[in-house]
């Protein structure tokens, strides 16, 4: 199980040892990791239509994403509040950052998009069943596999030029807390919600390592445990940046801490505009020190608890 782990870290470590100086080059980058994760999230919902009772395992799927999202966000919620009382950080409006899309719509169609393209891998899934293609669900895991090595390598790229360096993210020592908060809580959500959904300790945990990292989570659980359990970290971990769509105006100018830490590894890219069009400027050092360790956490987390 060690060895597999190490097989997939391999590419995320090979990525993050090359730098890349030239805009058009990152750019490039960029735009495979988004292609990349289309790719593997229509794999998915291939997967998905290959399994026996489709429409009892959806249901089985929406439950479990329910209740998993349920414990760990009420462990979330106490522990960033308890942090926001301790830190007292107060947080004011400024104004918007230049191209930044801070509409809540502009930010919901984009984690709906990901949604579109499992459905739709879903739908061509059964398309070709019906048309007597079934070979392809047989192939769907193993071509998500490889994709996801390469996508790997591409994040490991992103993290290591994304101009974030350690001795800034060492420093921010709210950043530090709140990222530490929200990983330790949504942890324990895990081992709470585990039993729940009749899934081993280190499952449980596997799937609350996603931090809101909704693409990332689903096809690293999909591809160990299968497309259903990666539906259940995908929907778990899309519903948390949902959620912090409307906690942060709501919450932001008392408990920043909470506003800005629930969104998890959102916060320093997804949820980042929102959190600063409601909190200020103040707001983005700590956003993104938070986001990005949550981030640098996520991959290897998931991987390490699934090899277990």
């Amino acid at each position: 199980m060690l060895s597999g782990l190490l097989i997939v870290l391999l590419p995320l470590m090979l990525g993050y040892l090359v730098p890349v100086r030239h805009s058009g080059v990152m750019a490039g980058i960029n735009r495979g990791v988004n292609a990349s994760v289309y790719v593997i999230l229509l794999l998915m919902g291939i997967g998905l239509a290959g399994l026996d009772e489709l429409g009892r395992e959806l249901s089985r799927m929406g439950t479990q994403a329910l209740q998993l999202f349920a414990v760990i966000t009420a462990c979330n919620l106490v522990a960033l509040w308890w942090l926001s009382r301790r830190l007292g950080l107060r947080m004011g409006p400024s104004p918007v950052v230049a191209n930044a899309p801070t509409t809540k719509l502009a930010a919901l169609l984009g984690s709906l998009s990901l949604v579109a393209v499992v459905a739709g891998g879903v739908l061509l899934g059964l398309t070709l069943a019906w048309l007597g293609g079934d070979v392809i669900f047989r192939h769907a895991e193993q071509w998500a596999e490889w994709v996801l090595y390469v996508l790997l390598a591409l994040i490991g790229c992103q993290l290591r030029n994304s101009g974030m360096p350690l001795k800034q993210i060492l420093l921010n020592r709210h950043g530090l807390a709140i990222a530490t908060a929200l990983a330790i809580s949504s942890l324990v959500g895990g081992l709470l919600a585990a039993p729940l959904l009749a899934l081993h300790w280190n499952e449980g945990l596997a799937l609350a390592s996603g931090f809101g990292w909704y693409s990332l989570s689903a096809i690293l659980v999909g591809d160990q445990l299968g497309p259903l359990l990666g539906g259940v970290a995908f929907f778990n971990d899309l519903t948390r940046e949902l959620l912090a769509f409307i906690l942060i105006p709501l919450t932001i100018r008392r408990h920043a801490p909470l506003a800005i830490g629930y969104g998890g590894a959102t916060s320093m890219d997804f949820t980042l505009p929102v959190i600063q069009q409601h909190g200020g400027v103040a707001c983005v050092p700590i956003a993104v020190v938070s986001g990005f360790i949550l981030s640098l956490l996520s991959p290897p987390l998931i991987l390490f608890f699934l090899s277990l």
